[in-house]
């Protein structure tokens, strides 16, 4: 049965980088048969510009209607002035929460070509490999009520609520306990219960399902600790769980021991494994357009969405294994690129992925391939394109 993709590139740099993935996707339907179709969207900065919105309706129920979603950033320089209610970003977690997203994955590897360029000795950081469970649709960045409001004296306050419901915990632990079965069976909660009744809570409910799972090692820490360790001695951590905005912001330091936030992607699945696949980081305006943007976060999540939605694991294989042959072969783009590397840009990035993909595919195989390096590189068809 045919899968469908629902395809939202963005703003900023998002176009570039998902239009490599698709020629990714392209040359997997003609030299795997891969059975999906595609197709484009707006969302964010875009979806603005052409509808007033963030995330329009036809985008929503596009969403809604496929079996994963491929994104690429939101967000920019251009709508900064526009009130936070319709601001880009609006988008992006509208479609979190109509979608029920509330596990978000988000892999810290670092690749062993690239040990040079992470911030830490390679001593520290060699062999990497933590997957951060992230809570999604609730937290702080949900909670109610929120606003900023005007006190009797005059003066203004922001507010904002952090809040968790037992159910919320639970599902995201038991989401995080059944990830760390498949890996190394050790599972980190990191919450901030010494000041926080809600990650109080949190600790609670995690100590109490753990005994579902006698077969995992489950420990705890505290958030600031956490954010040193990763820094002292992050090979310590297999999975790690933790809350929305905690999250957000420990992710985002352990993708800087791999090298570059442009080398990592992430998933955000509901209960019955329906994702939405991006890298991690932003729409990099001042970078847009000029062919230097790293697609490899998008395209590994384009493995991941194989992997977690489409049970493709051959698939999703060739595609690690096709990014892992090209940096063997020394190719780089600006974010990781260091004297005696080949330079390139981004769309040359995808194409040598791609082929690099066709060739192992050769080897693999030892025949004939279906199609041909320059067929697969040409880009992909929308039955809805967007200029």
């Amino acid at each position: 049965m045919t899968k469908k993709i629902a395809v939202l590139p963005g703003d900023g740099i998002g176009p570039e980088i998902v239009a490599e993935a698709v020629k990714v996707i392209e040359c997997l339907r003609r030299e795997y048969e891969l059975d999906v179709e595609m197709e484009e969207g707006l969302v964010g900065g875009a979806a603005i510009d052409a509808t007033g919105g963030p995330l329009p309706q036809e985008t929503l129920a596009l969403a809604k209607a496929s079996d994963a979603i491929l994104l690429g950033a939101v967000g920019g320089y251009k709508w900064e002035s526009l009130d936070i209610s319709i601001r880009p970003e609006k988008g992006l977690l509208g479609l979190r929460s109509e979608l029920a997203l509330f596990s978000n994955l988000r892999p810290a590897i670092l690749y062993p070509q690239l040990a040079s360029a992470s911030s830490l000795k390679a001593e520290i950081v060699s062999g990497l490999d933590i997957m951060i469970v992230r809570e999604l649709t609730g937290g702080i960045y949900f909670g109610q009520p929120r606003g900023i409001r005007t006190l009797e004296n005059g003066e203004r306050q922001g507010y904002n609520t952090l809040i968790y419901k037992e159910s919320e915990i639970e599902r995201i632990g038991r989401s995080a306990f059944e990830i760390a079965q498949k890996r190394g069976k050790r599972l980190c909660s990191i919450d901030k219960a010494n000041v926080l009744e809600c990650t109080e809570l949190w600790r609670e409910v995690m100590i109490n399902i753990s005994k579902d799972y006698p077969d995992v090692e489950l420990s705890h820490m505290y958030v600031d600790n956490a954010a040193m360790q990763l820094v002292r001695a992050p090979k310590q951590f297999d999975v790690m769980v933790t809350t929305n905005m905690f999250g957000d912001i420990l992710s985002d330091c352990a993708a800087m021991l791999t090298g570059s936030i442009g080398m990592l992607p992430s998933a955000s699945l509901d209960a019955n494994g329906k994702g939405m696949y991006e890298p991690i980081h932003g729409s990099a305006p001042d970078i847009a357009g000029k062919d230097i943007a790293n697609p490899i976060a998008t395209i590994l999540s384009v493995a991941m969405m194989l992997r977690y939605t489409f049970d493709e694991f051959e698939m999703a294989d060739s595609i690690e294994q096709g990014v892992n042959s090209v940096l063997d072969a020394n190719y780089r783009t600006a974010d990781i690129y260091t004297d005696g590397m080949r330079k390139v840009g981004t769309a040359e990035m995808g194409d040598a992925i791609v082929s690099a993909i066709i060739r192992n595919m050769w080897n693999k195989a030892g025949g004939e391939s279906s199609g041909s390096d320059r067929n697969c590189v040409r880009g992909g068809n929308f039955s809805n394109d967007q200029d």
